[in-house]
């Protein structure tokens, strides 16, 4: 499991992924190889993701691949089964939890208000998503929650995009962001949008 936070501490930027068939997914995760971020956290919204994650897995074993949008124990077991190797959700679930923890399985729970970073806590979880977090919010929530909750690491996710992730990282509390600008357009376009994102990340200017 420690891989997994490794991986999202030192790209920092997690791809939100929905596609609709295979070919999609060939040219979404091609071209976030290609342009420097090789994860990619596949949303459970779509009747093919499932199979899109298989496919994943085994077309680009470079790539850290998960699941997002888990939101019940059905879809985190089959999402097991096709090789996610992380698991998010947009709240918080026991049962995903402990489904997780039975399979070694890293998962980073949802949590925007003090009642539910409690919840999560109590659960040993210090690792958690702020979704959405531009509308719960955003820096300045994350802020204040931080205070109270010093021992939490955040990922926010909805509403970054290039213009404020720094913004967003610059905040010593978050360890990664969620976003899914890159992954929209053709192959080159994302390309080059995930190409400017790690340039902006790393604090330099894209070609």
């Amino acid at each position: 499991m420690e891989n997994v936070l490794k991986t999202f501490e030192k790209y920092r930027l997690i791809p939100v992924v929905t596609v609709r068939n295979f070919e999609e997914a060939e040219t979404v995760l091609g071209a976030l190889c290609r342009g420097g971020i090789p994860v990619a956290e596949i949303c459970l919204r779509t009747a093919c993701a499932e199979e899109v994650i298989r496919y994943a897995v085994e077309k680009f074993p470079e790539m850290l691949i998960g699941a997002g949008t888990v939101t019940d124990e059905k879809q985190c077991q089959r999402a097991f089964s096709a090789g996610a190797k992380f698991i998010v959700s947009p709240g918080f679930s026991k049962k995903v939890a402990k489904a997780c923890k039975d399979h070694n399985v890293e998962y980073f729970p949802g949590a925007v208000t003090p009642t539910e970073i409690m919840e999560a806590l109590s659960e040993g979880f210090t690792y958690l998503k702020f979704f959405p977090a531009e509308q719960f919010g955003g820096l300045n929530a994350i802020r204040a929650l931080s205070n109270v909750f010093p021992q939490v690491k955040f990922m926010p996710t909805g509403g970054i995009v290039l213009e404020n992730i720094n913004e967003y990282l610059d905040i010593p509390q978050i360890f990664a962001c969620g976003g899914s600008w890159m992954v929209k357009g053709s192959a080159t376009e994302i390309e080059q949008k995930t190409r400017a994102a790690v340039m902006a990340i790393k604090g330099k200017k894209a070609d």
